[in-house]
């Protein structure tokens, strides 16, 4: 078993409160608090790596504060949403600096691109979840 100490019942309770939880980071962390550098820099084929970590330490921070009010046997799961966090967003930066997927440029992959990304961050925030309502 991937997991040996995973129950393999969920709380329906407790998952959709991780989830609505993790929902809040999310928009907070990338919504609220990302700037135009962050979001921007991240993307470029040079000059990414500070902006993007300082994006995702955005992510973990908040994760990290949540989590530790509500749970804080859980902490680390904020730092897993962090290296998870990179990945993807870093995978997007290589996409659109590599075809040139730009707002500005009109590139009819930039709405799919961030949807993505979009959606790949809720798949790991519903895995995370799954996750602490099983534990």
């Amino acid at each position: 078993m991937l997991f040996p100490s995973m129950s393999s019942s969920v709380s329906v309770g407790a998952l959709v409160g991780w989830m609505l939880l993790l929902t809040a980071k999310h928009i907070i962390a990338d919504f609220m608090l990302q700037n135009a550098w962050m979001a921007i820099g991240k993307d470029q084929k040079t000059g990414w790596a500070l902006p993007l970590l300082a994006h995702c330490l955005v992510h973990l921070a908040v994760a990290l504060a949540l989590i530790l009010v509500v749970a804080p046997r859980f902490w680390y799961v904020a730092f897993i949403d962090f290296v998870i966090h990179i990945i993807v967003d870093r995978a997007k930066g290589i996409c659109a600096s590599h075809f040139g997927v730009t707002l500005e440029s009109g590139h009819p992959w930039f709405w799919t691109l961030i949807g993505v990304d979009q959606a790949l961050h809720h798949l790991t925030g519903f895995a995370l979840s799954i996750y602490m309502a099983a534990n």
